[in-house]
């Protein structure tokens, strides 16, 4: 709602709504046809304006109203509060503030809120009111609440839609367009790390196994900038599989991915793959016959196992000393309820002993699956060990890269 008035006596009026707080501060003043100027006022605050009868004006409604500056410099967070202010009126408290969220995730336009998100009771009382508001200050159409993960086996999400009609979205991350239903898959932020390193690989003309594809978080890097010639997608989850075949779709590649739906443990292929991906945490070992079995036996490949290891804390350094500060940045949680960064050091590039051990075990347990599989020595190699996030205190999902040869005779 606004005001149109004359030119000159705008800025005047503007004024004098703003003393007697009746200015709609989002907006700022924009000119109108007829020569007018349109002055912003609180649609719910109209009943007490009073103007001097020598100031012609009329009400006008703006379709798409200018944000003023100071709109313009808020943050969201800052947005939303202001809205949430604004509605709630005196109704409004310090700890009402509380229960508003600093964060939250956006895909296209629905914003997925955390689950601790609005949940005293004069929330649930504004009803749909509270959500068209934070869909508004937030510049989203939808709204949606998580929940924790479901112990069902296949990370199912528990996601209440709060405005809209379907939970399906699109992602865009590092050029690769996902779609998914937020109400039925979880898309975790925190792999943003290693879904750019896959994307990086040189896999220019293989044929890849990703036993736990998801939705594609690494299938669609492998196809769509490492250049695999071909990958084989197994996934069980029925939503997560309709998921991935739109996502095939949008990024045109299709035609160089087949879906095995099902359990993975299962999976019939054999001597396939030049390289087979193990993105489960917090621990992928019970697909690692299956990594052996689709392995090329003639020429062998490259396994990308995932795994959550426990990391003793470092000792308090002396007081003197002076440490540099590894790198990386905190996560926030996924939908699926993955444990924030714990407030420890961020994995960084040093090795921790822990991490050598593991991956030095895991090489050599390998190795005596794959001489146990095919009858004759085989050659395991660590070439890389990869911290992707610190998943709990003293836990850090790593990823080792190990090379797998068969020893010629």
């Amino acid at each position: 709602e606004a005001l149109g008035l004359e030119a000159e006596r705008a800025w005047p009026c503007r004024q004098c709504l703003e003393q007697e707080r009746l200015l709609d501060g989002r907006y700022g003043l924009q000119r109108v046809p007829g020569g007018r100027v349109a002055v912003p006022v609180l649609p719910e605050r109209l009943s007490q304006l009073r103007l001097p009868a020598e100031v012609p004006c009329e009400l006008l409604g703006i379709q798409e109203p200018v944000p003023s500056r100071a709109a313009r410099r808020c943050s969201p967070a800052q947005r939303l509060r202001e809205e949430l202010r604004r509605l709630l009126g005196p109704g409004w408290s310090g700890e009402l503030e509380r229960d508003v969220p600093h964060a939250w995730q956006r895909h296209g336009d629905l914003v997925l809120l955390s689950e601790d998100s609005f949940r005293a009771e004069p929330w649930e009382r504004l009803g749909s009111a509270l959500w068209e508001t934070v869909a508004a200050a937030l510049g989203a159409r939808r709204v949606a609440r998580r929940g924790r993960v479901m112990p069902d086996g296949m990370r199912s999400p528990r996601v209440t839609l709060l405005l809209g009609q379907h939970g399906w979205v699109e992602h865009v991350d590092n050029g690769i367009r996902y779609t998914f239903d937020v109400t039925k898959c979880m898309f975790s932020p925190g792999n943003v790390t290693e879904k750019l390193r896959v994307a990086s690989l040189p896999c220019s003309g293989e044929v890849v196994v990703d036993l736990y594809a998801g939705i594609g978080y690494f299938t669609l890097p492998f196809l769509v900038h490492a250049g695999a010639a071909f990958v084989h997608a197994c996934e069980w989850n029925s939503h997560a599989v309709e998921a991935l075949h739109r996502s095939l779709a949008l990024n045109g590649v299709r035609d160089r991915c087949h879906i095995h739906s099902g359990d993975s443990r299962q999976l019939q292929l054999r001597d396939v793959a030049d390289r087979v991906n193990l993105g489960l945490i917090p621990s992928s070992e019970e697909g690692w016959p299956v990594a052996c079995r689709v392995l090329k036996k003639a020429t062998g490949g490259v396994l990308h196992i995932h795994h959550n290891v426990e990391t003793r804390p470092a000792p308090t350094p002396p007081q003197s000393a002076v440490l540099l500060p590894e790198q990386g940045s905190p996560e926030a949680a996924s939908p699926g309820g993955e444990a924030q960064n714990s407030g420890e050091e961020t994995p960084g590039a040093r090795l921790r002993p822990e991490w050598q051990s593991w991956a030095e075990g895991t090489a050599a347990r390998i190795q005596g699956l794959l001489a146990e599989l095919h009858g004759r020595p085989w050659r395991s190699s660590v070439l890389h060990i990869e911290p992707v996030k610190s998943y709990a205190p003293h836990v850090h999902h790593l990823v080792l890269d190990l090379e797998c040869r068969p020893v010629l005779p």
